[in-house]
């Protein structure tokens, strides 16, 4: 909504790891894997202990989510301490939720269990034309949870129940628009500015270090000058595409399948009908929708006693503006066009039958079945490519846990080879070089797998070159790996790095002199304004930033405006320093009325959301939630960078 979020990538994408992705019903929020190397305990809630394991799977299960859902996101930013931490701060929230619900007898009707399911857009994309769930394709997706149809359900119920601990403080939220006003006028507030800055760059110049100064700095700072461990491996992959390249399907089979499936294969049905329309909304009031089926009932006894009058009376009567001027005619449809009643009456009907009253969302109708058109029936050689590769997909899918299980014993028990279990299952081994412990930027497949790397990386791997356990790496993939040459981490040579070390000293030096240069400025100024040489005045917000550098805009607003002009210095670190002079404050320009209703809507969001935080906290104190490991520090670009007043 503002253009401060737009411009703050990482920082809300940072808020949106901790706060918003909420872990929705295909996973559950207690629906954690248990490791079955516990650790030790990292938090507690109550009486139960949260292991360095739960939180490893929990932050594995995380960063899997995540970069299905978002494949551009920076893999860095899931592996940083930071986003870890997160991970177990997640956690240690779910488990008080969890334990609030219990507390609170928070329960979930087996009828808002039903509907949450029939809502699910994963499970209704496993309806069949009928309108059934096609329960096989049903027991695979909740299979690849490692969960039974029962133990879904169950883990949904408990999401739900959870769900409403919250729910009651963070749906009720509201703020006046007085209130809402006052935070908004001073957030989009406007302050005119003139900035003076003093770049690094202009600086570097002025340094010329000494190659004693340089070999100090590199001996100081060896970490810096690091090449990181890699290794060349092999690896094979089992999937559903490499279980179907060992399938043959006989053409006894296939003629088979055609002779049940054939009407299917060539193609939908279409049917073409006419209706006649009362509207009725479906949150109208009662007595509406009584008086609108009432005069449906009305007009239905007319087309029944003179079914050719059926175009007549629905260009007179029908309310549905599309359709009424042709007769209620509505063309071809094939099923999945209409809504669901609708739907389910046209295709019960035969060619010339006058319908019953049928209820929908948008009123009730009158329909008239005018004409069907059923598909050609195509010949065995038409559709024999993809009845073959229909059959071989279904196969494939059944094969594959057979095969996963042998796959799965052979790398285990002919540790030091790939080779047996690629000849026996007809696999590729594969290769890779410079493999690093944490996925190398644009890389793809098995080698972005977190899960992966790690087994890859695991000590008994580097050491023994023994076969990795088969990995889970996608839906319906495992992979196996070996190391074949590892190369430990190692400090480069002086010689091999004395560029980049000149060029750090060079630009911590500059940036240094810049500092300074401009904190002599920034009192030089104080003590005599009029003395100062800035460039123009600019206007800036928060939602206006004229591409000024965040901290430049803090350091602006947070200007104390009780005696302007005000000056202030940013240090901006290995770019150099800015003097900021505050001249004076702009009010907001007043919004229109829509921009009004949109500020003090999210206004609203944002309050609620400190009220859900705030309970939150309660309950951290209720159940007496713990993190027992240090938060991490700050990495040198997280920091906030200093001001000096």
């Amino acid at each position: 909504m503002f253009d401060f979020v737009r411009k703050h990538t990482k920082i809300m994408m940072a808020v949106m790891f901790l706060l918003i992705i909420p872990s929705f019903v295909l996973f559950g929020i207690d629906g954690y894997n248990q490791s079955r190397d516990a650790g030790g305990v990292v938090a507690r809630v109550g009486s139960h202990d949260i292991t360095q394991g739960e939180w490893d799977e929990t932050h594995r299960s995380e960063s899997d989510r995540l970069r299905a859902s978002m494949p551009n996101l920076d893999a860095k930013l899931l592996d940083s301490p930071a986003a870890r931490y997160a991970s177990l701060e997640r956690l240690v929230r779910d488990r008080v939720l969890a334990q609030a619900a219990d507390k609170f007898k928070l329960t979930t009707s087996d009828a808002r269990l039903a509907r949450n399911l029939q809502e699910n857009p994963s499970i209704a994309s496993l309806r069949q034309a009928d309108g059934k769930l096609d329960m096989d394709r049903y027991r695979q997706l909740v299979a690849s949870q490692g969960l039974t149809p029962e133990g879904f359900e169950a883990r949904v119920r408990q999401d739900l129940s959870v769900r409403q601990v919250e729910a009651g403080i963070g749906e009720t939220g509201f703020a006046t628009a007085s209130v809402a006003d006052v935070a908004l006028n001073a957030f989009f507030e406007k302050r005119e500015v003139q900035i003076a800055n003093f770049n690094a760059a202009d600086f570097a110049s002025k340094v010329t270090p000494t190659d004693a100064e340089l070999e100090t700095f590199y001996k100081a700072n060896q970490a810096l000058f690091q090449s990181p461990e890699h290794a060349s491996i092999e690896y094979v992959v089992l999937d559903l595409d490499s279980v179907k390249k060992s399938i043959v399907i006989s053409e006894a089979d296939m003629k088979s399948y055609y002779e049940q499936n054939a009407e299917r294969l060539s193609g939908k049905e279409e049917r073409r009908a006419s209706h006649i329309l009362i509207n009725a909304a479906k949150d109208a009031p009662a007595a509406d929708r009584q008086k609108a089926k009432a005069r449906a009932d009305e007009l239905l006894k007319a087309v029944r006693q003179s079914p050719d009058s059926f175009a007549d009376v629905a260009k007179t009567n029908s309310q549905d503006t599309g359709s009424a001027a042709n007769g209620g005619d509505l063309d071809f449809f094939s099923r999945g066009a209409m809504v669901k009643p609708f739907e389910d009456a046209v295709f019960a009907m035969k060619q010339g039958d006058i319908s019953d009253v049928v209820e929908s969302d948008f009123g009730y109708h009158i329909i008239k079945l005018t004409d069907v058109k059923k598909p050609a029936q195509r010949s065995f050689e038409e559709l024999r490519a993809g009845i073959e590769a229909d059959l071989k997909a279904q196969q494939a899918q059944t094969r594959f846990a057979e095969t996963a299980e042998a796959f799965t014993n052979g790398v285990y028990e002919q540790s030091d080879s790939l080779k047996p279990v690629a000849e026996k299952l007809k696999l590729e081994i594969k290769t890779a070089t410079n493999v690093l412990r944490q996925a190398a930027k644009g890389a793809t497949g098995v080698l972005a797998n977190e899960k992966f790397l790690a087994a890859i990386f695991n000590t008994d791997s580097i050491e023994k070159k023994r076969n990795t356990e088969a990995i889970e790496t996608a839906p319906n993939q495992l992979t196996a790996g070996r190391v074949t040459q590892y190369t430990p981490a190692r400090t480069l040579p002086f010689a091999e790095v004395s560029r980049l070390v000149r060029e750090r000293v060079v630009a911590a030096r500059a940036a240094e002199l810049a500092k300074k240069e401009g904190m002599d400025k920034l009192l030089a100024w104080k003590a005599a304004p009029a003395t100062a040489a800035m460039p123009a005045p600019v206007v800036i917000s928060r939602d206006q930033s004229q591409n000024t550098p965040p901290q430049v805009l803090t350091a602006a607003l947070r200007a104390d405006a009780a005696a302007l002009p005000a000056f202030v210095g940013v240090d901006l670190g290995v770019k150099g320093y800015s003097v900021v002079r505050v001249n004076k404050i702009l009010p907001r320009v007043a919004p229109g009325e829509a921009a009004v209703k949109q500020d003090r809507a999210q206004y609203a969001q944002w309050w609620s959301g400190a009220e859900t935080q705030a309970f939150y906290g309660f309950l951290q104190e209720r159940f007496k939630a713990q993190i027992m490991t240090s938060r991490p520090a700050l990495t040198a670009t997280d920091l906030p960078v200093s001001t000096q007043n």
